[in-house]
Parts: structure tokens; sequence; C-alpha cells
């Protein structure tokens, strides 16, 4: 028999982790990254209305978007990570909890 075979059949199995949190470094880097493209847009806006000849309601628009996208920025970059699940509610009882009746050891 093959060796390659075999050893394909005695591999452990690998469990993904689906409702873990995204890591910090991932989380921070995520926020950092919206932050930059948002005031991008910004920096690209407040140019827009200086340098473009534009009509006022344009002008106005584009000034108007330079004007509230940093609070939209920051408010972007101070949110956790939507992925976090919320926190357990530690008043009911554990579903997974073992039953009393079951706890003594060797039963």
């Amino acid at each position: 028999m093959n060796p390659r075979r075999e050893s394909r059949r005695h591999r452990s199995v690998v469990h993904q982790v689906t409702d873990a949190q995204p890591s910090l470094t991932d989380d921070i880097r995520r926020r950092e990254r919206s932050y930059l493209i948002k005031m991008g847009i910004r920096l690209v806006c407040l140019l827009l209305a200086v340098a473009v000849p534009a009509p006022w309601p344009i002008k106005l628009l584009l000034v108007a978007g330079a004007v509230l996208l940093p609070y939209v920025a920051v408010i972007g970059a101070n949110q956790r990570g939507k992925d976090v699940p919320p926190a357990q509610d530690m008043t009911s009882p554990n579903q997974n909890e073992i039953p009393r009746h079951r706890r003594e050891i060797g039963s």
C-alpha cells in the first residue's frame, strides 16, 4: 500500500473556529484602511470644490462632503468590528452544562 495514502487516512481532522473574534491586528488594519479611504475621498472633495469651476450647488455638495466625512470617518474608525459576537447572558443557566445527576466522577 502507498505510504502517502495511508498517512492521509490517519491525519487528524482540522476544525474551523467560526465564532472566534477577528484578531486585534486585523480589526485595527480594517479600521485604518476604512479611515484612510474616507479621508482620501474628503481630500478629493475639498480639492474639487476649490479647483474646479463648477456651479455653486455642486461646490456646496463637495464642501458638505469635505465637512461631514471626517465625522463619519472617525465614528467608523472607533467602532469595533461588526463580527464580534454579543456577550453571553450569564443570568440563565448554560444549556451545555452537564446535568446535576451526572456530575460525580465515575458515574
